[in-house]
């Protein structure tokens, strides 16, 4: 009898660990961090059975129930069933609340449901991304599981700031489409908002123009890739063509809305106009012997804005991207655009002459007035380079500050949206770690984790003013970037660090707390089969 009292017990606690993996603390440990957590005892258990239940919902729910449910369906076998009506038990209850600020959610797990409460789908979605981190870590990478124990808990979250990006160049080195969505399913692991995607410069052209077919014939390749930093030798391989249909762009475009991210294009002017110009060499100043470009660095070939043409080129190559991107706001770029050719050109002498125009910056400002005057005939607003600060910029403009914060300063202080994009805290193309010697070849400078986490970006700004902070970004340019992961090792761990700078209140965040946090999400990272800089684990736990 005592013998098949034991085999009993032995068979019950098997079938327990079985069906409770990954059974978690009482920790909830969520990046970015939430602005509350109320943990309490017990927990839900999800199961194939659970079903997704749509209270009140908006038209747009679908892709965040569809996220929940392609989840756990890789460990279950099955997908959860979506129902609509009253809160019920063993369910996911989800209720649109238009009473609630758009991004904010409430999320509370107790032993007979999990319910989400949202003032948007796009809330209820940023509510599964921290269902998703209470989950077991195996849940990524589909382990075979018939039920997920869910920590009880409240949550009541917010992001601190509207627009949390992440800028991807595709010019410099080239990035396909199914890696696009990686780097998206990236952003909305972390509740980033913003995609923005560099997709003109002077080394390629990545976007079909329908107008100007030359862009991708011509500008999407070039002959050959400079060795190293400029060192006058090169590789010898042609690169491309390599750009994206416009098939492709409104395929990415609708996986970022399903994932609840907006799509921002940049197309540069009026400098960074290789590639463009070797297209259509009479845009240039020239008018002839223009190549796409083999090498990095700013270059004195720029567009010709005395010429009526170029004005007819920017106007028909923005009406097609503004009629492929949703977005309201559109980037053109305006940096590092150097003004030499412009004193030697007759038009563009007389271009200024004309205007009243009394030096060649004042040029250029009439340039991005004039662009910002079309798209707005367009329904869209435009973000500039600090650069365009140097010019009597409208106050609609929007200031994406790289060169440090002080141009975001300048630019809130004078009554500009801003977004928070400087060059050290958020280029991620920096290095991460010391000695260099010892990670992948890069352009330079060096931004750790903790350096990217200690960005403030309404510092130096009243509360008045830092009304005017939208947001904060980080930039990936790709010049020593060749492969996607490698682009993944320098956005991560960075990103997550990235993310509860533009989420979580400056006064909730410490980083020996984010740290802790950060080094559990890389076992997630590790699960989706992300490459990822493992710097941070070598850090000691903290204890707080």
């Amino acid at each position: 009898m005592k013998k098949i009292n034991l085999v009993s017990i032995v068979v019950l606690c098997i079938v327990m660990l079985a069906g409770c993996a990954g059974e978690p603390n009482q920790e909830v440990n969520i990046v970015p961090q939430p602005q509350s957590v109320t943990v309490a005892g017990g927990g839900f258990i999800l199961s194939p059975k659970t079903v997704i239940n749509v209270v009140k919902g908006a038209d747009d729910l679908t892709p965040a129930c569809t996220f929940l449910s392609t989840l756990t369906e890789k460990s279950f076998g099955e997908a959860l069933k979506v129902e609509y009506g009253e809160n019920k038990s063993n369910a996911v209850n989800i209720n649109v609340d238009p009473s609630m600020k758009l991004d904010a959610y409430v999320l509370d797990v107790s032993k007979k449901a999990i319910d989400i409460r949202g003032g948007s789908s796009k809330a209820v979605f940023y509510a599964m991304q921290s269902l998703r981190q209470m989950m077991p870590v195996g849940i990524e990478k589909g382990e075979k599981m018939n039920r997920l124990r869910i920590q009880n808990v409240r949550i009541q979250d917010e992001p601190r700031l509207k627009y949390r990006g992440t800028m991807l160049d595709v010019c410099r080195h080239f990035f396909t489409v199914d890696e696009v969505k990686t780097f998206i399913d990236m952003l909305a692991m972390h509740k980033l908002s913003v995609f923005h995607w560099h997709l003109t410069d002077d080394q390629g052209w990545r976007i079909e123009i329908k107008k100007y077919p030359n862009l991708t014939k011509v500008g999407s390749q070039r002959k050959q890739t400079v060795i190293g930093k400029n060192t006058g030798k090169y590789d010898g391989t042609p690169y491309g063509p390599y750009f994206f249909t416009q098939e492709e762009i409104k395929d990415v475009i609708q996986y970022a809305a399903d994932h609840y991210i907006t799509v921002i294009p940049e197309i540069e002017l009026p400098g960074h106009a290789l590639a463009a110009l070797a297209s259509y060499p009479e845009l240039g100043c020239v008018g002839g012997s223009y190549e796409v470009c083999q090498m990095w660095g700013v270059f004195p070939e720029v567009f010709c804005p005395g010429n009526e043409k170029t004005f007819e080129f920017w106007e028909g190559v923005l009406e097609e991207v503004a009629e492929l991107f949703p977005s309201d706001i559109i980037h053109i770029g305006g940096d590092e655009c150097p003004r030499d050719a412009w004193k030697k050109c007759k038009k563009c002498q007389a271009r200024m002459k004309k205007e009243n125009l009394k030096q060649e910056g004042d040029l250029q400002n009439y340039v991005v007035h004039r662009i910002e005057e079309f798209l707005k005939t367009k329904g869209k607003r435009i973000i500039g380079w600090d650069e365009i600060l140097e010019g009597d910029v409208s106050k609609t403009a929007i200031v994406m500050s790289w060169r440090g914060k002080s141009g975001g300063i300048a630019g809130a202080k004078r009554g500009n949206d801003v977004i928070m994009v400087p060059n050290d805290y958020a280029y991620f193309d920096y290095y991460q770690a010391k000695p260099v010697e010892n990670e992948p070849f890069g352009i330079g400078g060096y931004v750790p984790v903790e350096k990217v986490y200690s960005l403030d970006p309404t510092e130096g700004l009243t509360p008045e003013e830092a009304t005017k902070i939208m947001g904060v970004q980080a930039n990936l340019w790709a010049e020593y970037i060749t492969t996607f992961s490698h682009a993944q090792y320098m956005l991560l761990p960075r990103m997550a660090a990235l993310a509860e700078v533009a989420w979580t209140p400056q006064a909730q965040r410490e980083y020996p707390n984010f740290l802790n946090r950060a080094k559990l999400l890389t076992q997630r990272y590790d699960a989706l089969g992300y490459n990822f800089a493992k710097h941070i684990l070598q850090e000691p736990k903290v204890n707080e």
